[in-house]
């Protein structure tokens, strides 16, 4: 079966690759010299800095395992080349929340850099999903477990752009 492909934008991509070069450069050996000092105290079986220690190893090696994953069936959207005529992953978009008629900027973005936190949406979620596709002037409707939603596409810039 095909690994599935993690769509990043460039600024994912660079946050991706920084924490695990911060991870294999600089918390390696930290935790390295931890390990270290915790085996020169003696006796390991009672010994809670060595378990913490090798606790924190395990996992930063999970972390980089997953972050290397990530990066190797990572697709990078270029977001200059997005089209604006209607909205894609890359995109930032300024909808209207009919109900409450209230404005909302999202940017479009693949699952593994989703942050709703930070308006940060995936292309897989109900309304990622539903906005894909979508002009500017279209309402569009989303099904969620609290009902029908609805919104109006008002703007689509690149999510590059301020």
């Amino acid at each position: 079966m095909e690994e599935k492909k993690n769509i990043l934008t460039y600024e994912g991509l660079r946050k991706y690759e920084d924490e695990l070069h911060e991870l294999k450069v600089v918390k390696r050996k930290e935790v390295a010299e931890k390990i270290k000092e915790a085996r020169e105290q003696g006796d390991l079986s009672e010994n809670a800095e060595y378990d913490a220690a090798k606790d924190e190893q395990r996992d930063i090696e999970a972390r980089i395992e997953e972050l290397e994953k990530i990066l190797k069936n990572a697709e990078v959207v270029v977001e200059d080349e997005v089209d604006l005529d209607k909205i894609n992953i890359g995109c930032k978009v300024k909808i209207c929340d009919m109900e409450f008629e209230e404005e909302v900027f999202y940017k479009i973005v693949g699952s593994t850099e989703a942050n709703s936190l930070k308006g940060r949406i995936s292309n897989e979620s109900p309304v990622g999903k539903a906005l894909i596709g979508r002009k500017v002037g279209e309402i569009v409707s989303v099904e969620t477990q609290v009902g029908t939603l609805k919104y109006k596409v008002l703007e689509i810039q690149r999510s590059n752009q301020s």
